[in-house]
């Protein structure tokens, strides 16, 4: 589903805020363990939206090489996870925010789960939503633009 409105949000501290004109969509679940690290919790909830959407108001965040394949911007600051930036040219359209970072979290609730191989078993969901697991080897895979599993990797994924 895609909702198409102005989005606000920013950082615990307020040093960070943005403002999304256009959709976001595909608001997700994701449990993978770099997500788990990112944000010290056992998952996070995102949302994609064109990287042309999304304007800082205030401040900018502070970008860290989390994979060969991604970044992920935080405030300076409080240390807030905000973004999720593929690094790699066919997805470089796009980008994730964290839906907890919107000033209205409840209304983007999340449609799937990603990244479930990596579930915290004590971490129990129950909800009928759909899930989906990445490819053992997947920051590998497509960080390799030779591998022969990338080009399905990147359809899955919305890339042209």
């Amino acid at each position: 589903m895609m909702k198409s409105e102005i989005f606000t949000g920013g950082c615990l501290c307020d040093t960070v805020r943005y403002e999304v004109r256009g959709p976001l969509f595909d608001a997700h679940y994701c449990h993978c363990r770099t997500c788990q690290k990112a944000s010290g919790a056992p998952v996070i909830a995102g949302a994609f939206l064109s990287r042309d959407a999304l304007r800082f108001t205030h401040g900018e965040p502070k970008f860290y090489g989390s994979s060969p394949i991604v970044e992920r911007g935080f405030c300076a600051d409080c240390g807030t996870y905000l973004l999720y930036q593929p690094l790699i040219k066919e997805w470089s359209d796009w980008t994730i925010i964290t839906i907890s970072s919107l000033d209205h979290p409840e209304s983007l609730p999340p449609e799937r789960h990603y990244g479930v191989e990596s579930r915290i078993p004590w971490f129990d969901v129950r909800d009928n939503l759909p899930r989906e697991q990445y490819e053992d080897g997947f920051i590998e895979i497509l960080s390799d633009e030779n591998h022969e599993e990338r080009e399905a990797i990147l359809r899955r994924f919305g890339a042209q």
